[in-house]
C-alpha cells in the first residue's frame, strides 16, 4: 500500500555530512543539558509518599491541586485512577517536609491532617484508602534496573542486526537509536519535565520502535545491492530511502496520530509518557533515515558485505 510514489531518487547521501553534523550538535546539546541540569526524577526514583483516596462523588482534581499548592507543594501530582471517585496523590519527601500543614513536627506525613486540610477540598466523604512510602533506596534500585534494561535492549539489538545483516548496520543502527534516547532525555533535562517510570518505558519503546525503521531501510539496501549491480553505494542507499518513504509516512503518521491523542486528551497520567513518545518518534524517523544510513556509508558498506558471490560449479572431468 502506498499513498504516493516518488519517481526520482532523492539524493540524501549528497548531504550526508550536513545531516551528521546536525545530529552531532543536537546530541551534544542533549548531553550538556543532562550534565548541567540533570533529570527531574519522580518519587519512584527519589522517594516519597503515594496516597490513594476515595469520594462519594466525582472528585474535584483542580481543587485538590490548589489545596496542595496552598500548603507548599510546588508541583502537585494528582490524578484519577480506576474511577472518577478515586484519586491518587504523589508527594516527594521534599514536598512533605515543606508542607507543614499536613506533616508532623518531624516532617512525616500526617494522614489526619491531609484529610482535613487537603482531601476535604476535593469533595464530600474524603477517605484515605492507602498510604505507601517509597524510600530513596527503592528508587535507586529502580534507576539501576532501568539502566540495565536499556543496556540489555541495546545488546540484543546489536546481536540481532549483526546476525541478520552485517556488523556495520548493527553499529550504525545502535548509534542512531541511542541518539533518539539521548535526545529524549535531553528534552526532559532542558525543560525539567518529570522523569518517571512511564517515561523510562517510553524511551525503551522508542528504542525498539526506531530499530524497526532501521531494519526496513537496511533490508531495502540489501535488496538493492542484489538488483542494482552497477549502481554506486550512494545511489543504492538513496533509492532504499526514497522507495520506503511512503511506508514511513503511513506507519509513523498513524502511530503519531494515536500518540498525539494521548498527549492532548490523555490527561496528566499519560502526558509525559506521550510527550516522550512524540519526541522519540519524530527523531526516530530522522535518525533511521538521515543518521543510520550515512553512518553505514562512512563505515564502508559494500555489495560484498551483503551479497555473497555465487561460486561456479566445475564439472568433474572423467
Amino acid at each position: 500500500m502506498e499513498f504516493f510514489r516518488i519517481r526520482r531518487d532523492i539524493p540524501f547521501m549528497r548531504h550526508a555530512l550536513v545531516f551528521n553534523v546536525i545530529s552531532l550538535l543536537t546530541f551534544v546539546a542533549a548531553v550538556v543539558f543532562l550534565v548541567a541540569r540533570g533529570l527531574n526524577f519522580s518519587i519512584e526514583f527519589t522517594g516519597g509518599v503515594v496516597v490513594e483516596s476515595s469520594y462519594s462523588q466525582p472528585a474535584n482534581i483542580e481543587a485538590l491541586r490548589g489545596a496542595l499548592q496552598a500548603v507548599g507543594v510546588a508541583e502537585p501530582q494528582v490524578q484519577n485512577f480506576g474511577t472518577s471517585h478515586d484519586v491518587m496523590l504523589r508527594l516527594s519527601l521534599k514536598d512533605v517536609a515543606a508542607a507543614a500543614a499536613i506533616a508532623t513536627p518531624d516532617a512525616k506525613l500526617d494522614a489526619k491532617k491531609l484529610e482535613d486540610v487537603v482531601l476535604a477540598k476535593g469533595g464530600p466523604d474524603a477517605k484515605i484508602t492507602r498510604v505507601e512510602f517509597v524510600g530513596p533506596q527503592v528508587g535507586q534500585e529502580l534507576a539501576t534496573d532501568g539502566g540495565l534494561a536499556l543496556l540489555f535492549v541495546v545488546i540484543g539489538i546489536v546481536i540481532y542486526l549483526a546476525i541478520r545483516f552485517e556488523w556495520k548496520f548493527a553499529v550504525a543502527a545502535i548509534v542512531a537509536n541511542l541518539h533518539d534516547v539521548v535526545i529524549i532525555l535531553g528534552f526532559f533535562a532542558c525543560f525539567q519535565w518529570e522523569f518517571s517510570l512511564s517515561v523510562l518505558a517510553a524511551a525503551l519503546a522508542v528504542l525498539g520502535y526506531s530499530v524497526n525503521e532501521s531494519v526496513v531501510i537496511a533490508d531495502r539496501i540489501r535488496e538493492n545491492f542484489k538488483k542494482m549491480r552497477r549502481a554506486s553505494v550512494d545511489h543504492v542507499i538513496d533509492n532504499a530511502i526514497t522507495s520506503t518513504m511512503s511506508r514511513t509516512v503511513i506507519t509513523h503518521g498513524l502511530t503519531e496520530t494515536m500518540v498525539l491523542s494521548m498527549l492532548f486528551f490523555g490527561g496528566p497520567t499519560l502526558h509525559y509518557f506521550a510527550l516522550a513518545l512524540t519526541i522519540g518518534i519524530l527523531f526516530g524517523i530522522y535518525s533511521s533515515v538521515l543518521v543510520m544510513a550515512p553512518i553505514t556509508k562512512w563505515l564502508g558498506v559494500k555489495r560484498e558485505d551483503l551479497v555473497k558471490p555465487v561460486k561456479e560449479k566445475v564439472d568433474a572431468v572423467v
